[in-house]
């Protein structure tokens, strides 16, 4: 029944990669092409009172199957089988409850509106500043209990758990792929959001948290419930979020928020209707026992040639297996392996699986558990003719996973071009998505930019300690502020610069501060976000847009400064900007470096981490304090750097957060010499720590050449 390597497990394992690069040209349009399968003339209105409708009977079909089995007396076993199928059918989209909103802010969208409240949303989902408390980690809670957790972690390798059937990878991988083309598919994911929302705790998962209401906060894995008691409802916030890009964009919007809806609606209500099919079947314990042998018929069928049943080798039936159960379970029915009714009396589950027996350990202690239950449901006196085992067929509805994995394989159609200047890049790299050129030429920006900050790299021109001590960076980072807070008062009495020059480094600075924290948007990625390294680098990130306030906006508050100054510069992710004659070319340099490095939050993660350390820690304790007084004397706004100056602080703040995120990493490295050593690891901390403020002298860039040519040929 289940295929081993469907097209949906394909999008979905591809897709919940965070540094995936999802293409544009095919993939767009087979996706688009999928979605028009939903009928969308129905209002949204109509819309949400369908889904409402549809979930609450069909939580109804799910928790009636339970009282079905302890109306009727089921054998032992028989409500663990339904929970345990009900929740491996949810998997794959409760893992990732909420994940296709992780691309919609981005550094060009940072100063807008409705942008930052799909961040808020989407904060709470992930439980923004703690580590494991997103919705997806209450589901993991769940399969830790119910000890099926062994293929969870990370979400993609969901994807080789054989017992999780093909139709459960279809909504969930199509959301995740459509999350990495947030510019194609904003409204279609805002509809689909509205419509789980609207749905709330799956159909599926109301039997097992009848069944097992302690096993985990329900409330958590329910997406309509806020996380916290005093908050608004999520399926309200997404409402009013919806009605907000509507308001925005007119009919297009309003049609992209439907079709995401209505086709999400669908998906659910065919890929529900296949799990209910499955529990059903799954009462008679030969339909488990049948899924059993499938699964395993493929590594079987390669031994057991010289092990006869009823004339014909076991090797020979586990291949047949494959495709029909049924004759092999009748079979062995029949054979002196079975003794039915009295799995206690079988050798199936005895001899051939003890310490002595030539199956030891080829089943697990629940596969052992599924051959028991269908040995004691057999009648002790064998009917005529066959079991039926082979007879129970899943239907399964056609979907458009096929097209969009083929898309996904065939890639980009044109690998577009590079950059021709660091303002062009600035302007191209406001964007999540990009092209196979676009990528490449980040990279090897990343390559040479840290090539350049190596160069000369000693104790005298790097703070950070030759190597990391196991006391970790908390008492460094005290002793850095210390001597900023020295250096502060030993210039009191220096000259404040000129008015003119305050202006100059806050306007040549706008390209960098208008797109705070976009070093950290790859850790807006949902498995990142909440991992022990990134929730701080989330929540460091949340905190630069203003947890979803525009009031608290950083680069909104910057643009206010600027207009105090007098200017007033175009959209941050407008060309204008890029080519605006007021800022000189090198103050594109560092930007597009962050741009460029904020893309890949695996490859370059140590590197990451010390970048994050140099950043929050740079202007704590003195050179936040001297902006100030330089802002305060000319009639300017302090608010920029006052807040700065304490969301950043050492001890609770951004600074302490970045100092624990390397503790982090390092204390989980072996002392191993090479690559992936404690030692190899803490010199590209160190190495991001100094691309803040990387050398610029002939040497320097030469090495950076030297970076980017070596980035090519890799």
């Amino acid at each position: 029944m289940y295929d081993d390597d469907g097209p949906a497990r394909v999008v979905y394992a591809y897709a919940a990669d965070p540094e995936a690069s999802v293409p544009d040209g095919g993939f767009v349009e087979e996706v688009r092409a999928e979605l028009l399968r939903a009928a969308v003339a129905d209002p949204l209105a109509e819309l949400l009172r369908q889904a409402g409708d549809w979930a609450a009977a069909e939580g109804q079909r799910f928790t009636g199957l339970l009282d079905a089995g302890h109306r009727d007396g089921r054998p032992d076993g028989h409500e663990e089988v339904l929970v345990r199928r009900a929740v491996l059918g949810c998997a794959p989209l409760s893992l990732i409850s909420g994940a296709w909103l992780q691309w919609l802010s981005a550094p060009g969208s940072f100063e807008v509106p409705v942008v930052l409240r799909i961040l808020a949303l989407y904060a709470a989902d992930v439980g923004a500043g703690h580590p494991h408390a997103s919705r997806g980690s209450a589901f993991l809670e769940l399969l830790r209990r119910l000890r099926l957790a062994e293929h969870a972690v990370p979400a993609a390798r969901l994807t080789g758990d054989r017992r999780i059937p093909e139709t459960a990878f279809r909504l969930p991988g199509l959301l995740l792929a459509m999350s990495r083309r947030p510019d194609d598919f904003r409204g279609e994911l805002l509809g689909a959001d509205l419509c789980l929302r609207t749905v709330g705790l799956l159909p599926a998962l109301r039997l097992v948290k009848k069944a097992r209401p302690t096993e985990t906060d329900w409330d958590a894995v329910d997406p309509s419930m806020p996380r916290e008691s005093d908050a608004e409802r999520p399926d309200t916030k997404c409402s009013a979020l919806v009605a907000e890009l509507v308001a925005e964009g007119g009919d297009r919007a309003d049609s992209a928020v439907r079709r995401g809806f209505a086709w999400t609606l669908g998906a659910l209500r065919e890929w529900s209707e296949a799990l209910h099919v499955e529990l059903v079947a799954a009462g008679d314990p030969a339909f488990d026992m049948a899924e059993l042998m499938r699964q395993r018929s493929r590594e079987g069928s390669v031994y057991h040639h010289q092990f006869q049943l009823e004339g014909k080798p076991l090797a020979r039936w586990l291949a047949e297996c494959r495709t029909d159960a049924g004759p092999l379970l009748d079979a062995l029915a029949r054979s002196k392996l079975v003794k039915p009714g009295r799995a206690s009396a079988s050798s199936l589950v005895r001899g051939l699986v003890g310490e002595r027996g030539p199956m030891f350990r080829v089943f697990s202690p629940e596969d052992l558990n599924v051959i028991r239950r269908w040995i004691d449901s057999l009648p002790t006196e064998p009917p005529e003719g066959k079991l039926g085992a082979s007879e129970v067929v899943m239907a399964v509805a056609p979907d458009g996973s096929t097209g969009v994995a083929a898309a996904l394989r065939a890639g980009h159609r044109n690998p577009g071009r590079a950059p021709s200047s660091v303002r062009e890049a600035y302007h191209l790299l406001m964007r999540r998505t990009d092209t196979p050129e676009l990528r490449s030429w980040a990279k090897r920006y990343v390559t040479g930019w840290l090539a350049r900050s190596r160069h000369g790299m000693d104790e005298r021109t790097m703070p950070l300690p030759a190597s990391w001590s196991r006391e970790g960076l908390r008492p460094w980072l005290q002793e850095r502020h210390d001597r900023h807070g020295a250096e502060f008062e030993q210039n009191a009495e220096v000259p404040l610069p000129p008015r003119h020059a305050v202006v100059d480094n806050t306007v040549q600075t706008a390209p960098l501060t208008l797109i705070d924290g976009s070093w950290l948007q790859g850790f807006t990625d949902y498995e990142q976000a909440s991992s022990e390294i990134g929730h701080s680098l989330f929540e460091t990130y949340w905190d630069e847009l203003g947890n979803g306030e525009p009031r608290l906006n950083h680069p909104l508050i910057y643009r206010d400064v600027l207009k105090e100054m007098g200017v007033d510069l175009p959209p941050t992710d407008s060309p204008e900007f890029a080519r605006w004659h007021g800022f000189r070319d090198e103050s594109f340099e560092l930007p597009v470096y962050w741009l460029c490095v904020g893309r890949f939050p695996r490859t370059f993660l140590p590197e990451v981490l010390g970048l994050n350390l140099a950043m929050e820690l740079s202007g704590v304790g003195g050179t936040y304090r001297r902006a100030r007084l330089a802002l305060k004397a000319y009639g300017f706004s302090t608010r920029f750097v006052d807040i700065h100056n304490t969301i950043d602080n050492v001890a609770t703040g951004h600074s302490a957060w970045a100092a624990d995120a390397v503790d982090t990493l390092m204390a989980a490295l072996p002392e191993t010499p090479g690559p992936g050593g404690r030692a190899e690891t803490w010199q590209r901390v160190r190495t991001g720590y100094r691309s803040l403020n990387p050398p610029s002298g002939v040497g320097a860039r030469l090495a950076a050449r030297r970076g980017r040519l070596a980035g090519r040929r890799g």
